[in-house]
């Protein structure tokens, strides 16, 4: 049977990792205006999400602008936001799984082997989930990186990674690490069944009289 502490510890992780992949989905700062080099202007800086960008001035003014067109948006962006909107609907998918085959809940108490594969299957979902959500983070990052070495880049140009980014790594880790000890937690080690020993030999014959 699985141990419905590691069950609700699982979820709980998971379901952290969810929150952080909506708040970094809607954060602003996935990449942040670079300082690195001679000449930098410092008196605003830029941020670009997947929704909009946003200056801030040096004044503490901060202007955002949502973008135009959705067809005239990089593939990177486009691509990015398609990843972590599946990583959010598989994590609520996986949350209502699991709600019904964690053991701390009532719903399929007379199907204890059902149960069992019911919050596998959150589990796995959530792993699924979470694999979307580091893809698309890491996607992105690896552009950037790719953009601020590129020496064609002009230095006003270039961005660093911004914090949506490290709340998106951390979110993608705790929901993967949350579905693993789903997963792991029902391996099928006490599925209820009778143990599976011999029976001994002095047992199988108890019809044996002695005159």
């Amino acid at each position: 049977m699985a141990n419905a502490g590691i069950q609700l510890l699982g979820f709980t992780l998971a379901f952290l990792g969810f929150i952080g992949s909506i708040a970094s989905t809607i954060m602003v700062e996935w990449k942040a205006s670079s300082y690195a080099g001679d000449n930098i202007i410092t008196a605003q800086a830029m941020y670009e999400g997947l929704w909009k960008s946003c200056v801030s001035q040096s004044t503490g003014q901060v202007q955002c602008k949502v973008y135009d067109s959705l067809l005239q948006l990089p593939g990177i962006v486009l691509g990015t936001r398609g990843l972590m909107m599946a990583s959010i609907i598989f994590s609520l998918i996986s949350l209502l799984v699991d709600v019904v085959g964690m053991r701390c809940t009532t719903c399929m108490a007379e199907q204890p082997e059902q149960k069992d594969k019911v919050a596998l299957a959150g589990g796995v979902l959530f792993i699924i989930a979470g694999l979307l959500a580091l893809v698309g983070a890491s996607w992105y990052g690896h552009r950037i990186a790719q953009e601020f070495y590129n020496p064609f880049t002009p230095t006003n140009s270039r961005y660093e990674f911004g914090s949506a980014l490290y709340v998106g790594w951390g979110a993608a880790c705790l929901t993967m690490i949350g579905g693993g000890f789903l997963c792991c937690n029902c391996s099928g080690g006490g599925s209820g069944k009778a143990p599976r020993h011999p029976a001994s030999s002095s047992a199988g014959q108890p019809g044996r009289d002695y005159v």
